[in-house]
């Protein structure tokens, strides 16, 4: 999937990237002084949205960029100028290591810029190396805007991908946490890659957003890196609210301690020979307890051989997540049925409440249970690793007697189905939070099929299965049927078939054959019940139609809008309607042309990306499935009780 279009063309921007970027790390002692040149990274005009020459609205958006320009003392600014309709609202943000100086030059540059790359356009947004500049006609102050969105990167690769691409995306996450808990939304983090080289990390937000904005921004910027970034030694993501950037080189002021006006020129020479006088010894007498510990860790390995059927990784002890059954016993009140929210063949879930007041859902499992307690302590550290916001996270277990216990935390909005299938609870579902929801399960199943530390098939998507939080963000659960791929694992096959009918794939329904794309697929099923309010057998009344029949019916007579749920149609987005369908008919298509999750994250993020025409869905008629060959339900959970590691 091509990467968010503008007028610059990508050869371009990537080849602006790297130039940039090797002088950055050519000069970059000195790139902090006032006289350092300002380098443009990229830019959007919204042609939608246009005035008119010598109008209103470009008299006071000139006004309102002088002012910017004017007062750009500070690392962040905000202003508005005139009334409506043509008020004009805009703001700029200086990366949070460089000096004022250099913070007012790049405000310039990019005032001036944006006139000539956007000469008609009422919002606009610039990227240069050292700020970001954005205005607009309608007040987006405090606002996370999550498009459109703009990835660059470096063409070389690194030498060990895997290994990068682990340690890349554990230090985003990090400097994204520590971006979103700074006063200022900035960040940067380093970490070591080889003896020799180091993987840079920066991680910012508009200082305008709050903390918990912030942190979502960046986790939904990081979704993108392996869209354009996997294995390259460099990369950034831009966000109109935050960005993200990596680096093999130090292209940022290396610190410990906040960022403050760097000494002039020489001293800050002089400072640098002191660090490398400091840094090499440091080094080199690291080296020796560091193969120590690397020697020591080789024959841990060597003698915990990983199990080929875990995807060749080893799994570790579960000790620290375990959980005493008293305190679950106390947490419930005896498991009594007051505090009981959910109940099925795999057994009950409970709402609980730790003693420090934190509460949870317990998920006592069924006593007949066929799963052993190795292969159950197993699965708890492994989806215990899985953390994701739109993932609900597994906090412990409990393991005593016949009693096998989860605790997960606790998700007060119940499920998505509970919501979207019921007459008057769809009424709290507007479009506006269908279509979040709809992003959210795709950044969850994206972070399960390429981002984790191990690939993973969910193989039960749908609706029952995604859980609201209180903002009605959605969570992916229920791992019992999942299965873990290795790195190099393709697909898989199985003679026992289990799931739920209607949005199970063909190929695996008819020939026990599942994959990425088998999650691709029961994902299109649940973005086309989300856009038109009704399961998908809803439609299957006379046995002949179900909803994608349904859906790829009213696509080829051109009325595909009249599949959104009617409680909709006065107030959505029609251009998010038409995508989320079209999405939809994609990720249902013959398993050759099904789009991957991340080609889905980039389809609905960016605005300007083309879709492919989706051809006839991978369709089977019902009687196909009733020979007995799957299970679905309660009844399939009995049978194949969490089984995620035996499966």
């Amino acid at each position: 999937m091509e990467p968010l279009t503008h007028t610059t063309p990508r050869s371009t921007t990537v080849v602006l990237l790297i130039l940039s970027t090797s002088f950055v790390a050519l000069s970059f002692l000195i790139s902090f002084s006032s006289c350092a040149q300002q380098f443009y990274v990229s830019h959007y005009c919204d042609d939608t949205t246009v005035f008119k020459s010598n109008s209103t609205y470009q008299s006071n958006l000139n006004i309102l960029l002088f002012s910017l320009s004017s007062n750009s003392n500070n690392p962040y600014l905000n202003a508005t100028i005139s009334q409506s309709p043509n008020t004009v609202y805009g703001h700029y943000y200086c990366r949070g290591d460089i000096t004022r100086d250099v913070c007012r030059d790049c405000v310039k540059s990019a005032a001036t810029d944006i006139v000539q790359r956007c000469p008609d356009s009422k919002i606009g947004y610039i990227w240069y190396e050292m700020c970001t500049l954005r205005y607009s006609n309608h007040n987006f102050f405090s606002t996370v805007i999550d498009a459109p969105v703009d990835y660059l990167w470096n063409e070389q690769n690194v030498s060990d991908p895997t290994r990068f691409n682990h340690l890349l995306v554990d230090t985003v996450n990090k400097v994204a946490t520590t971006a979103a808990s700074d006063s200022e939304r900035f960040g940067t983090r380093d970490a070591n890659f080889s003896q020799f080289q180091k993987l840079y990390c920066l991680a910012q937000c508009s200082p305008d957003i709050s903390r918990i904005d912030c942190n979502r921004c960046l986790l939904g910027t990081i979704a993108f890196l392996p869209s354009c970034c996997s294995g390259k030694i460099g990369g950034r993501v831009l966000n109109p609210s935050c960005n993200i950037r990596f680096e093999m080189f130090p292209f940022y002021r290396v610190t410990a301690s906040a960022p403050a006006p760097l000494p002039p020129p020489k001293k800050q020479g002089s400072s640098s020979r002191k660090i490398v006088a400091i840094f090499v010894p440091v080094v080199v007498g690291g080296l020796i307890p560091f193969s120590i510990l690397l020697y020591c860790l080789l024959i841990r390995k060597k003698n915990d051989a990983p199990s080929k059927e875990n995807g060749g990784y080893v799994l570790i002890s579960a000790e620290s997540l375990q959980f005493d059954f008293s305190t679950i016993l106390e947490a419930t009140n005896n498991f009594a049925n007051i505090n009981k929210i959910g109940e099925g063949g795999f057994g009950s879930v409970y709402k609980g409440k730790l003693p420090n007041g934190q509460e949870i859902a317990v998920k006592r499992l069924s006593i007949k249970s066929m799963q052993g307690a190795e292969e159950f302590m197993n699965e708890v550290v492994l989806v215990a690793k899985l953390q994701h916001r739109n993932l609900v996270r597994l906090l412990g277990f409990c393991l005593e007697g016949d009693e096998k216990i989860l605790i997960y935390e606790f998700v007060p909005n119940k499920s998505l189905d509970y919501f979207l299938f019921d007459s008057e609870k769809c009424m709290q579902l507007d479009w506006q939070r269908r279509y979040k929801i709809v992003e959210g399960i795709a950044r969850g199943l994206l972070y399960l099929h390429e981002d984790s530390h191990l690939r993973i098939i969910h193989r039960d998507l749908k609706a029952s299965n995604i859980l609201l939080n209180e903002e009605m963000n959605p969570k992916i659960s229920d791992f019992g049927l999942a299965r873990i791929f290795g790195e190099d694992q393709a697909q898989a096959k199985t003679s026992r078939i289990v799931g739920t009918y209607g949005y199970m794939c063909p190929e695996y329904a008819m020939r026990g054959q599942f994959s990425v794309k088998s999650d691709v697929f029961s994902f299109g099923v649940l973005v086309l019940e989300i856009v038109n309010g009704k399961n998908s057998s809803y439609y299957q009344t006379d046995g002949t139609e179900d909803l994608i029949s349904y859906a790829w019916r009213h696509w080829n007579a051109g009325t595909a809008f009249e599949l959104i749920d009617p409680i909709l149609r006065e107030d959505c987005s029609r251009s998010e309607v038409m995508k989320c369908i079209h999405i939809g008919l994609l990720c249902v298509q013959e398993v050759t042309y099904r789009p991957t999750m991340a080609n889905v994250v980039v389809m609905l993020n960016s605005y300007r990306v083309t879709l492919p025409s989706p051809s006839q869905p991978a369709l089977f008629l019902g009687s196909d499935m009733e020979s007995g060959e799957f299970i679905e339900g309660e009844e399939m959970q009995k049978l194949n009780q969490n089984n995620l590691i035996s499966c």
